[in-house]
């Protein structure tokens, strides 16, 4: 009797968990040089010649082009550590893809799979405490939140600008956003090509990419009255089709007449409630364009939806569906609105809203590379900023926490009965991999540097790898100022444990062709 389709492929025992966790190995392995301050970069081409260059752990495994099911939930630990906190991904992914080899190893000494699930979880749970009991005492400040940001953005492309500088901009990024949490999705990064990267600025407020409507239309407007308006300005379509039968030229003009009428009214319509900007989501009529350049009036048409929406809560403009009844209650307000060229492009910078409550980061760049790999780095510094105000402060970095969460769970791990003790004790192994890599990354040997980084923990209570020059040493890093959001932590412990457990679970696999 076949129950399957004949071409239906069928992978079962130790076959199919060897074939899934050596994918999910290798998927990790992709990414581990990556990691850390001197992590390396990774070059990706598309099929179409697009490049991309980095070393952002999810960026990387989103651009590749990954089929295996079990190295996509790799791919998926690293989306969303990436949507839940904003960094770790490749943090993440390192310690998934070592949960697996470790789990391979107890596999092949006949440890039931459900004893090694069992025992992950355990020690992931201690791993979670461990992780609340490193939990730097005092205020976020913002000297301690600027360290956090550093410590994100270190060792990523930033072109000539360090990450210092980089790291003062989103602190202050965020806390213009800060009233009793952070709106995180107040804080727009905008990229723009043509100058170095140094030349990366906080702007107060919004930048859109539209162009003024006409040449003759002001480029800057101070102390602005702003319309946000979601409809067309155009010659008004029947809703039937109809044919109209003009058998003379008078008749004809007066066609004409009336557009010119109607198209006049919504450009009077605009003059006369007083506005000096308008924003339309919908497509404006060159000859209302041209009425409102002659009357001062500076306007943009086909607004996104998200940008034109981001621009009301910036100005406090209401959307508004007609020009008939507009009233000064329906206006936003900006100290400021400006239109910049750059190259061939024309930005408009609405600056100084009158709620004020939304702000850009203004990312430039020599190149495309440089200026995307900038913003990647600066949407890192803010995720991980926002997580450290809002989610349990900030712990130790440089691998001084795994550090600590492996000799927490090894001191527990004696207390625990029966074959699980040896998946708790694999888990305490598979932390190793963090702070090995990041001593390989920094030109260190990974055996002496993690003996080394045990000794000085069990004496000092603290230690971590901190790169220097072309090599790196075993210190304090809090001292170093190397810090970490501790909702990365524990976002990186528990996608990494699911995944792992997950992929070692499954012993039958049935792909349809």
């Amino acid at each position: 009797m076949f129950i399957l389709a004949e071409d239906t492929e069928r992978t079962q025992g130790e076959d199919a968990q060897s074939s899934n966790i050596t994918a999910g190995k290798a998927v990790s392995n992709s990414v581990q040089s990556t990691l850390g301050p001197r992590g390396m970069d990774k070059m990706l081409v598309s099929d179409s010649g697009d490049v991309v260059i980095t070393n952002d752990g999810a960026t990387i495994l989103e651009e590749m082009d990954i089929e295996h099911p079990a190295a996509q939930m790799i791919v998926e630990v690293s989306t969303t550590q990436e949507e839940e906190v904003g960094d770790g991904t490749t943090t993440a992914a390192v310690l998934a893809g070592e949960l697996l080899s470790r789990a391979e190893d107890l596999l092949d000494d006949d440890v039931h799979p459900t004893s090694i699930v069992e025992g992950y979880h355990e020690a992931a749970r201690i791993a979670q405490e461990t992780i609340d009991e490193r939990v730097v005492e005092g205020s976020v400040d913002d000297d301690l939140l600027e360290n956090v940001a550093v410590t994100s953005m270190t060792g990523k492309g930033t072109g000539d600008i360090g990450a210092r500088p980089l790291a003062e901009t989103v602190v202050e990024a965020i806390r213009r956003v800060e009233s009793d949490n952070v709106d995180r999705d107040s804080v727009r990064v905008r990229t723009q090509t043509g100058a170095s990267s140094s030349a990366t600025e906080l702007v107060e407020g919004i930048i859109s990419e539209e162009e003024p409507l006409h040449e003759n239309m002001p480029r800057r407007v101070e102390s602005a009255d702003i319309a946000v308006l979601d409809l067309d300005l155009e010659v008004s379509e029947s809703n039937i089709d109809a044919e109209y039968n003009v058998t003379s030229v008078d008749q004809l003009n007066a066609a004409l007449d009336a557009e010119e009428s109607e198209l006049q009214t919504y450009a009077d319509s605009l003059v006369d409630s007083g506005i000096d900007v308008a924003f339309v989501t919908g497509d404006v009529d060159d000859r209302v364009a041209s009425a409102l350049a002659n009357e001062g009036v500076l306007a943009f048409d086909s607004v996104d939806d998200d940008e034109a929406e981001a621009i009301s809560q910036a100005t406090a403009a209401r959307f508004v569906g007609t020009v008939d009844d507009l009233e000064a209650d329906d206006f936003g307000h900006a100290e400021l609105v400006r239109v910049e060229k750059f190259g061939d492009e024309e930005l408009a910078f609405i600056e100084g809203g009158s709620k004020a409550e939304s702000v850009t980061v203004f990312v430039r760049g020599g190149t495309e590379h440089v200026a995307d790999e900038l913003e990647r780095a600066l949407s890192d510094g803010l995720d991980v900023v926002t997580a450290a105000i809002e989610q349990g402060g900030v712990v130790p970095g440089a691998g001084a926490t795994e550090i600590a969460i492996a000799d927490g769970i090894r001191e527990e791990a004696a207390s625990i009965t029966g074959r699980k003790q040896l998946a708790v004790e694999a888990f305490a192994d598979a932390l190793d991999v963090l702070p090995r890599t990041l001593a390989t990354n920094a030109g260190m040997d990974p055996i002496d540097a993690l003996v080394e980084l045990r000794s000085t923990y069990d004496s000092e209570g603290t230690a971590g790898i901190i790169a220097e020059g072309q090599t790196g040493r075993v210190a304090d890093p809090l001292e170093a100022g190397i810090l970490d959001p501790a909702a990365v932590k524990r976002e990186a412990v528990e996608s990494a444990t699911e995944a792992a457990t997950m992929i070692t679970r499954i012993d039958d696999v049935i792909s349809a062709s």
